[in-house]
Order: structure tokens, then C-alpha cells, then sequence
């Protein structure tokens, strides 16, 4: 509202020059009136001081409602980004923050100050009738022909920028594929087929944008040329009309000065036309986004969860398929319990550690922590209370201390270095150069693989979780580290923390007492850990002989 009403008395300060020329021409000179001059070109220099202190305070209150659109936008939108990562894979490119960068960018420019002011150009028109019939027909024919253009302009390079958007979008895609990849894709010969691919979506941007520009371009300047013609066009009938002395000769200033004004917001929106419609996808896109990724309710606190857990049937798809990934998934484990996962590659282990942690949403059955389902605890709580290590580590750039504390605003320093020691980094830490201060760089690129898996264990038990789910914990460890991962699985179980471990090795189930086996999705075999590997062994189920592909003959140990 402040924006229209300052815009109101900018565009009524507009008039100061018009009507300056129109007295100018009409009355000093007819007059000869010096001190008639000076009074009115001091009140114009007023006007004038006037209108640049209210064109300053737009151009300010455009900067902050850009701002006040992203301060309200930024959060849920990050959240709705996060939450659609997690439902559609956190390797899915999203552009809604990008879409946000766009609204903000757009409101803080000049864009919105033509559609401002366009609802004034009827006005000036209609003050231009005021002074001649005939010079209103020619203003209104002029700013008829302008909004034609900026019709045309809009239908001719709309869909140039969709094709110029996706492009740009693929090749974005394939250059954070290739740099996250960057290592394979060097070492098998594939950077130069990649940069091949790269560049042809470049290609096809670029094209599409230089036919929208050249387009929009084209338009733009006609539009320029044909303004430029009418005013010179509304100048020259008004020195007709005042040779037959229908108007002044200040009308015939006044009338050009005006219709140019006029003319200006259509101009300016013809210019603008590739930035608003690029807002306008943006805002479309980011709405639809948001509507398709509802907002969290508020959620009451619950009590600190114990560690008892129970799964009723858990049922978990891949986004577009039909053909669960587990299915009919159920046990119970009470607090202090610890229990082993194994089975053959493509079981489902690993989804099953998501979906019991709450990473996996496209699931049927019900998990509960405590008796209660994730979603009736408020993630940030409930994730206090999990820890959780995945097979990639997923280690964040920052320091040593904040990746080990999860990134708290003000970490417990006796916690860090408790969880370090139980991962058995400690020592490796303070030889680090900054110790705990030390930078790791973005995925832990600074660190090696055993390195990189315990710290990301030392994360997974800051602050005692009371569940502690562990996939693979072991893939990278040596046999230190292995000592070091037996040794904390036993002292969250001896605290009263429940343990999963999902394993190949079968060093990490050494100090588990329970163990189920997974095979095709399905539950094979649960219980007691001697009594399940003493079925498995004695039940082949595949054609090698061995107990559906499991390697599990050392788990005796």
C-alpha cells in the first residue's frame, strides 16, 4: 500500500514539467514577467526536489519488500526442499531456492515500478483530451500500438525462454553430476563425453535465448522508435493546432512532454518483458512447489524416547514403482536390545534402515519409537534422539566439531569430544592441524574413507541417542577401527540404547544379541543371533548351496 500511494504522488509530481513549459509559453512569455519566471522556477525546482525524495523512498521500499518476501519464503521453502529431497532422493535437483533468488531479484528492481505506473497512463491521456481532441486520439493511438508490441513480445519469446530454462537446467545437472563425480569420471575417460554433453545443452540455451533476444530485441527497439515518432508526431500537430490557434503554444509542449510520460510504463514493460516473465514462471513453479509439499504442523513435545521400538508390517516402495522394496517387515526391540541385519545384496537392508529412522516416507506399516510414529514427534526432537550412519557418510563442509555435534548452535564441547573418543577419533583429531577447529571440506573431501565413516560415527552417538541405527559401519575400518565400533555398540547398549547394524562383515554383529536375515525384501529369519544363523545354516535357499547368497559362516564369532 505505502509503494501505490508514494507511486500516486510520484506520478502527480510528474506533471511539475509539462505544466512548467505549459505556464512558461502562456504566461511568461506573454507576459515578460521576470519575477512571474523566477517564483515558478523556484516552485518547480521544489516539485522536482520533491519527486526525486519519493522516487528514492520506492526504489528503497522495493529493496525491502524483496527482502520481506524472502525473509517470509526462505525458511518453508528450504523445508519443502528438504522434504522433497527426501521423498523423491537427495540426488534430485531442485530449483526452488533458485526460484526464490528470481521473486526477490525481480521485486528489488525497476521491473514493478512500470506496472506501478501504468495505471496512471489513462490518466495523462485522458489530461492530453483535456487539451485537444485530436491530440488524445494520437496519444491513445500511440499507446494502443505500444501495448500490441508488448503483447507480441510476450507470445514471441515465451516459448523461447521455457526451452532456454530447461536447457540451462540440464546442463546445470550434468555439470554437478560430472564435478560429484568427478573422480571416477576422470580416471574411466569420460570428462570429454561429458563435456560434450554439457555443452550441447549449453548450445541449445543458447540458441533459444539469442532467438528470444534477438525477438524481444527487435520488438524493444520498435517500440523505442514508434514512441519517439509519436512524440514528435503529437509535437508537430500541436504546432498545427496553435497555427489555427486551437491551442496554445504551451499546449503544444506540454501535450509532447506528457504523452511521453505517458508512454514510458509501456515502454519500460516491453523492456522488462524477459526478467517479469521470468518472475512469473518462478512464482508459479515455487507456488505449485509449495502446494505439492505441505507444512508441518506443530507438533506437542513428548517425553525423551527410551529406545523401544516396534515395527508392525513396514512396507517400503521406490517413488514410481509398484513392487515394495521390503514387505511385511515386523519385530520389537526393547531398550538396551541390539540386533544385526544381514542378507545378500539387493535385499533391502538399507531401505529398511531409512524407513526405521524415517528417511524413507514411501512406506505402509507403522514404526514407533516409545509407542509413538515419527511424524507425531517434531523432526528436530526426534532427531536428537537417533543416530544414524549411512553407508555414504554424508559428512557436511564445516569443522571437525561441528559436523560431530550436527551442526548445534552451541554444541556441548564435553559431548564432541565423548562422542570422539567412543568412535575412537579422538587421538586422530588433535593431530589434525586445527584439531577439532580443522576444516573438512564438503562431503569430507579432506579426510580418507576410514576416516570419513568414523567421524561420521562419532555424529551418529553425539548426545546418547537413545536409537542407534548403523549401515555398514564397517565397510572402510581397519581392524582398530573395528575394535573401536565393537566397543561403542556395547557402550550404548550397556547405557540402555537400542542398536541396529546392518552388516556384510560380520565383525560389527560380534556384540549384538539378535539378527535378522533379509532376502528379497522379506524377513527370512529373526531372533536370538545363534538360533537365526543356526537356521540359515541349515536351511539353504538358493542353487549355490549357501543360505541365499549370505555370507555369514564367520558371524559365529
Amino acid at each position: 500500500m505505502s509503494l501505490v500511494v508514494f507511486s500516486m504522488f510520484a506520478n502527480l509530481l510528474m506533471l511539475t514539467g509539462p505544466l512548467f513549459m505549459l505556464q512558461v509559453y502562456d504566461r511568461v512569455l506573454t507576459s515578460s514577467s521576470v519575477s512571474t519566471l523566477v517564483a515558478l522556477a523556484l516552485l518547480t525546482a521544489v516539485l522536482y526536489a520533491l519527486y526525486g525524495f519519493l522516487e528514492f523512498i520506492r526504489s528503497r521500499l522495493l529493496v525491502r519488500v524483496g527482502r520481506i518476501v524472502d525473509e517470509t519464503l526462505r525458511e518453508r521453502v528450504f523445508d519443502a526442499m528438504a522434504m522433497r529431497a527426501l521423498r523423491d532422493g537427495g540426488g534430485a535437483r531442485n530449483e526452488a531456492l533458485g526460484d526464490l533468488q528470481t521473486i526477490r531479484q525481480y521485486l528489488q528492481g525497476n521491473g514493478p515500478l512500470a506496472f506501478l505506473d501504468m495505471p496512471w497512463a489513462p490518466i495523462y491521456l485522458a489530461v492530453i483530451f483535456l487539451m485537444h481532441n485530436l491530440l488524445g486520439y494520437m496519444a491513445v493511438l500511440a499507446a494502443v500500438l505500444l501495448t500490441v508490441i508488448a503483447i507480441l513480445t510476450e507470445r514471441t519469446t515465451r516459448k523461447h525462454a521455457i526451452v532456454t530454462h530447461r536447457a540451462l537446467m540440464q546442463a546445470n545437472s550434468l555439470a554437478d553430476q560430472c564435478r560429484g563425480n568427478i573422480e571416477a569420471a576422470t580416471i574411466l575417460g569420460m570428462v570429454g563425453r561429458l563435456r560434450q554433453r554439457w555443452a550441447g545443452a549449453q548450445d541449445e540455451a543458447l540458441e533459444s535465448h539469442m532467438l528470444a533476444s534477438d525477438r524481444g530485441g527487435l520488438l524493444a527497439s520498435l517500440s523505442r522508435t514508434l514512441r519517439l515518432v509519436f512524440q514528435s508526431a503529437v509535437l508537430g500537430l500541436g504546432a498545427y493546432l496553435a497555427i489555427r490557434r486551437e491551442v496554445s503554444p504551451g499546449v503544444m509542449i506540454a501535450a509532447s512532454i506528457i504523452m511521453s510520460r505517458a508512454l514510458a510504463p509501456v515502454e519500460m514493460a516491453v523492456g522488462q518483458w524477459p526478467q517479469f516473465q521470468g518472475f512469473v514462471r518462478s512464482w508459479r513453479r515455487l507456488g505449485a512447489f509449495l502446494a505439492d509439499t505441505p507444512v508441518r504442523r506443530p507438533r506437542m513435545g513428548l517425553p525423551q524416547p527410551t529406545g523401544r521400538l516396534t515395527v508392525d508390517n513396514l512396507t517400503a516402495y521406490a517413488a514410481g514403482t509398484e513392487m515394495p522394496l521390503i514387505g511385511g517387515v515386523s519385530f520389537a526391540l526393547e531398550r538396551g536390545d541390539g540386533l544385526g541385519i544381514i542378507g545378500p545384496t539387493g535385499a533391502g537392508k538399507s531401505t529398511l534402515a531409512k524407513a526405521l529412522v524415517g528417511a524413507w516416507p514411501l512406506t505402509r506399516g507403522t514404526v514407533r519409537l516409545d509407542g509413538a510414529t515419527p511424524d507425531q514427534w517434531d523432526a528436530d526432537v526426534l532427531g536428537r534422539s537417533i543416530g544414524y550412519l549411512s553407508q555414504e557418510g554424508e559428512l557436511f563442509d564445516g569443522t571437525v566439531a561441528e559436523n560431530i555435534s550436527r551442526f548445534a548452535l552451541t554444541p556441548d564441547p564435553r559431548a564432541v569430544v565423548g562422542a570422539a573418543q567412543q568412535a575412537d577419533i579422538h587421538e586422530l583429531v588433535l593431530q589434525m592441524p586445527d584439531g577439532y577447529n580443522t576444516i573438512i571440506g564438503q562431503g569430507g573431501r579432506r579426510l580418507s574413507a576410514g576416516q570419513c565413516q568414523r567421524l561420521g560415527l562419532a555424529r551418529a552417538l553425539y548426545g546418547d541417542p537413545a536409537l542407534l541405527v548403523l549401515d555398514e559401519p564397517n565397510a572402510n575400518l581397519d581392524a582398530d577401527g573395528e575394535v573401536a565400533l565393537v566397543k561403542a555398540i556395547a557402550a550404548v547398549r550397556a547405557r540402555g540404547g537400542t542398536v541396529i547394524v546392518i552388516a556384510h562383515r560380520p565383525s560389527a554383529i560380534a556384540s549384538l544379541d539378535r539378527l535378522m536375515v533379509l532376502r528379497e525384501g522379506r524377513v527370512f529369519a529373526f531372533g536370538p543371533k545363534d538360533e537365526v544363523l543356526a537356521k540359515v545354516l541349515a536351511r539353504p535357499v538358493d542353487g549355490t548351496g549357501r543360505p541365499g547368497g549370505l555370507t555369514v559362516v564367520e558371524a559365529r564369532g
